[in-house]
């Protein structure tokens, strides 16, 4: 069903200052600046009244659209989110040389999450001397610095040029990996590309969650590209749900972007399985940009957001 990860969307308070914080600091580039309302996008997002200002950056091959909700806006982040919480999302930015970009993110005393980077331990077949690093932007979403040595992650990764390479994954906190693997490769298509099992104190200060035991699984679209993974903590089980509230002006919130093959057989197959809808129904958009596109917005088993759209030239 699923082609690919188009790009992932984050809810943001400023979209001029969210895209200064990725150009400036992390070397994105802007790609686009739009400004978008009417009824189609109030039934798509599920809000009454929306008007969007929306700043796509790009990293090498990926992209992020920074959504600002100009009417109505949204609630904030918790001040208290942790990372085994179910709203939790990162995407996941490789760098060639992690001391260095550490070191950026220093000068420009970017908060963290983590206690400083972290190599992965060696008796971690699958992880092993990956290195990591979680930090929060200026609306307090969650993002990760990752660096592979050889052998490890896509072949692409060894090759960049640049301190900041492109995006390897989106990654979610899930309750269940059996119950997302069934969601997102029986019905949505994705394939399993790993899985590994993590726990120590690197974890633990990676993540900043004492005692973290993680069942983590990576999956890819038929297309390649930018990856979702499932973070499943098998310890400690205290991350809270993902409020049933939530609206995609909220600042916690987050969209997976994702094209299928034939929306409207998408739309009719995840309707059939109970998917929660976001949107009012198979919503058509058009703009000067991208042209005509079919999309719709849904919610996977723990409330994330995913929007399935068309392919379009």
């Amino acid at each position: 069903m699923i082609k690919q990860v188009h790009s992932v969307s984050i809810t943001v308070n400023n979209v001029e200052q969210s895209a200064r914080f990725f150009t400036d600091l992390l070397d994105f580039e802007q790609v686009s600046d739009v400004e978008v309302a009417g009824d189609e996008v109030e039934h798509l997002m599920g809000v009454f009244g929306t008007r969007l200002r929306v700043i796509t950056v790009a990293l090498g091959s990926e992209q992020i659209e920074l959504m600002e909700f100009i009417a109505p806006q949204g609630r904030p982040l918790p001040v208290d989110s942790r990372s085994n919480d179910l709203w939790f999302q990162h995407i996941a930015i490789v760098v060639s040389d992690m001391e260095a970009a550490y070191a950026r993110l220093r000068e420009h005393r970017v908060r963290h999450v983590s206690s400083g980077p972290q190599t992965l331990p060696d008796w971690n077949p699958n992880a092993g001397g990956i290195k990591a690093f979680y930090f929060r932007d200026q609306d307090q979403h969650n993002l990760e610095l990752i660096w592979f040595p050889e052998g490890k992650g896509s072949a692409r990764w060894q090759n960049g040029e640049g301190l900041f390479l492109g995006i390897d994954h989106t990654a979610i906190a899930v309750s269940d990996t059996t119950a997302s693997r069934a969601f997102y490769e029986n019905l949505l298509g994705f394939t399993l590309a790993g899985q590994s099992e993590n726990y120590g104190t690197e974890q633990e200060h990676l993540n900043m969650v004492f005692g973290a035991h993680l069942q983590i699984s990576g999956l890819a679209a038929s297309d390649g590209g930018m990856g979702v993974e499932f973070l499943e903590y098998l310890s400690p089980r205290t991350g809270r749900p993902y409020p049933v509230d939530s609206k995609t002006n909220d600042l916690w919130h987050w969209q997976t972007c994702l094209v299928a093959n034939d929306v409207e057989a998408a739309y009719a197959t995840l309707r059939e399985h109970g998917a929660a809808l976001i949107s009012s129904g198979l919503i058509t958009l058009s703009d000067d940009q991208v042209g005509p596109r079919r999309t719709f917005l849904i919610r996977d088993p723990d409330g994330h957001a995913l929007r399935i759209m068309e392919q379009t030239d």
